[in-house]
C-alpha cells in the first residue's frame, strides 16, 4: 500500500518533497502497463498548475489547501470544464466539451486537487464488475501481489477510478455509488471506499444513473483521506469525538450478508470481528429480517432500471447497437415500469426504511463483508453472459442494501497479509456518516495493531 494523501501533504508541508514531482511520479504510473484501460483522457495542463501552484505555496509560506496539488482522478461520469463527458461509453463520444465543472468536480478543484484525467467504468455505471467493451477493462491492480498470474475484474463500476488509485496513479479518486460501485472496487482491491449519505455531496453536471440512489464520493488509501475526501466533497466539517471500540455497539447480521461467503471472505471477515472483539468492541448477531422483502419491493424493476430508461430512451432509440449489450439490456427493463409501481416503490421504501431503522435502533453501526467473494478473473466474464449477471448480483448484494436505506457505509481492507483483498463493510442508516467515519477509524486502527 502506498502512503496516504495526508502523508503526501505532511512530507509537501514540511518540504521533504515537491508537488510537482509527486504529480511526475503520479503521471508515470498512469503510463505503466498495470494503468493499462484506466485513464480515457488526461488533464496535463491543469493538473501541472495545481501542483505548481502548491509549490508556490509553500515556498511562499502560505497554507496549503486540503488537497495540496496533489493527484485526484475523476470517473467519466462527472463534467470537468473544457472536456467532454462520455460515462465510459461510444454513445457520447460527439459529446460537446463541458462549460463548467460538475458540482463535486468545483470542490475538488477548489480544495487544489491536481485533476489528472477522467477514469473508464462501467458503461453508464450500470453493473458492479467493471467489464467495458468498449475501452477495455483495467486489470485489478490491488490482487497483483497476492495473484500475479492473471488478471481479475476491478470491480465497479468505478473500475478505472479504483485502480487509479491502487497503481499510484492517483492519491484518491471521485467516483459514485448507486448500488455498491465506490465500495465493491474498493474491496476487491485493497482500498478504502466512503459512501455518504446521497443528498450530502451534489450530483449536478453528472450522468445520472439512478436519481433517487446516486450518490457522488470517493476511493482512498486509508480511513483518514476517505475522512478529509468527504469534507472537501460535503462541503462540511466532520464531528469526531474518537469513541473507543469499547464504547462501541455493533451488529452483525446472521443471514443474507454472510450468505455463500467464498472461503477467503468468511476468514478474513471472522478474524476482524475477534480482533475487534479483542479491541472492546460488542459485537452482537442479528436476524435483520426486513433484508428479506427487498426482492418483493424491487420485483417490478428497482428505481436504477426505471429511472435509467427515463434518461437513456432516445438514446437508446437512435444508437441502441452502440451500447454494450448487458448494459442496454438492464436499461430496457425499466420501459415495463408504470407510473403507479413506481410511485409504490418510493412508498414501499420509504416505510422499509424506516422499519429497518427501528430494528438497528441502539446500536451504532453494522458490520457486514462488503461483497461475498473476491474478485474472479476477468476471463470468467468476458463472454459468458450467465456468469457475468451472476457474479454482478453476488457484488452487488450487500452493498445495495445502504444504498436502498439512503444511508452511508463504508469498506476497508481487513484480509491477512499476502492474500487477496476483502473488505468490511461498516453501516449506517441516513445521515449517521460521522458515526460510521469515526468508527471506521477504530476498527482500522485495531485491525492494523493486530496485523503488527
Amino acid at each position: 500500500m502506498h502512503i496516504d494523501l495526508i502523508s503526501a501533504r505532511d512530507a509537501l508541508r514540511e518540504r521533504r518533497v515537491r508537488a510537482a514531482d509527486l504529480l511526475a511520479q503520479a503521471q508515470a504510473a498512469a503510463r505503466s502497463p498495470a494503468c493499462r484501460h484506466v485513464f480515457l483522457r488526461e488533464f496535463t495542463a491543469s493538473a501541472e498548475a495545481a501542483a505548481r501552484s502548491a509549490d508556490l505555496a509553500v515556498d511562499a509560506g502560505a497554507p496549503l489547501l486540503p488537497l495540496a496539488g496533489l493527484a485526484v482522478s475523476v470517473k467519466d461520469l462527472f463534467d470537468v470544464a473544457g472536456q467532454p463527458t462520455t460515462g465510459g461509453s461510444v454513445v457520447l463520444a460527439d459529446a460537446p466539451p463541458a462549460a463548467a465543472d460538475a458540482g463535486a468536480v468545483a470542490r475538488l478543484r477548489q480544495a487544489g486537487a491536481a485533476l489528472v484525467g477522467h477514469t473508464n467504468m462501467t458503461e453508464f455505471a450500470f453493473s458492479g464488475v467493471g467489464w467495458n467493451p468498449h475501452h477495455g477493462t483495467p486489470a485489478n491492480a490491488g490482487s497483483r501481489a497476492a495473484d500475479p498470474s492473471g488478471e481479475r475484474i476491478p470491480g465497479g463500476s468505478s473500475s478505472g477510478a479504483a485502480v487509479s488509485v491502487a497503481c499510484g496513479a492517483a492519491w484518491a479518486a471521485l467516483g459514485s455509488d448507486t448500488g455498491g460501485s465506490i465500495r465493491i472496487p474498493a474491496a476487491l482491491q485493497g482500498l478504502v471506499g466512503f459512501k455518504n449519505t446521497a443528498r450530502l455531496t451534489p450530483l449536478s453536471g453528472a450522468i445520472p444513473l439512478s436519481t433517487t440512489l446516486d450518490t457522488a464520493c470517493a476511493l482512498t488509501r486509508s480511513v483518514r483521506d476517505a475522512v478529509l475526501l468527504h469534507e472537501v466533497l460535503a462541503a462540511r466539517q466532520l464531528a469526531l469525538p474518537r469513541r473507543p471500540l469499547a464504547a462501541r455497539r455493533l451488529a452483525v447480521v446472521r443471514h443474507t450478508m454472510q450468505d455463500g461467503l467464498d472461503a477467503e471472505v468468511a476468514s478474513a471477515f471472522e478474524a476482524s470481528l475477534d480482533r475487534l472483539r479483542r479491541g472492546g468492541a460488542r459485537i452482537e448477531e442479528i436476524g435483520l429480517a426486513e433484508l428479506g422483502e427487498l426482492a418483493q419491493i424491487q420485483s417490478t424493476g428497482g428505481f436504477s432500471a426505471a429511472e435509467s430508461w427515463a434518461w437513456h430512451r432516445r438514446l437508446l432509440e437512435r444508437s441502441g447497437d452502440r451500447y454494450d449489450p448487458r448494459v442496454a439490456q438492464r436499461i430496457r427493463r425499466g420501459a415495463t415500469m408504470s407510473a403507479a409501481e413506481y410511485i409504490e416503490l418510493q412508498q414501499a421504501r420509504t416505510a422499509w426504511i424506516a422499519r429497518v431503522q427501528a430494528a438497528l435502533s441502539g446500536f451504532d453501526a453494522v458490520l457486514s463483508p462488503t461483497v461475498p467473494i473476491v474478485a474472479p478473473p476477468i476471463a470468467e466474464i468476458a463472454h459468458d453472459d450467465d456468469a457475468f449477471f451472476r457474479i454482478n448480483a453476488l457484488l452487488l448484494r450487500n452493498t445495495s442494501v445502504v444504498n436502498m436505506l439512503d444511508g452511508c457505509a463504508l469498506s476497508l481492507p481487513c484480509q491477512a497479509a499476502g492474500r487477496l483483498p476483502v473488505g468490511l463493510m461498516v453501516w449506517a442508516g441516513p445521515l449517521c456518516d460521522d458515526t460510521v467515519l469515526d468508527l471506521s477509524l477504530a476498527i482500522e486502527a485495531q485491525l492494523l495493531a493486530q496485523e503488527g
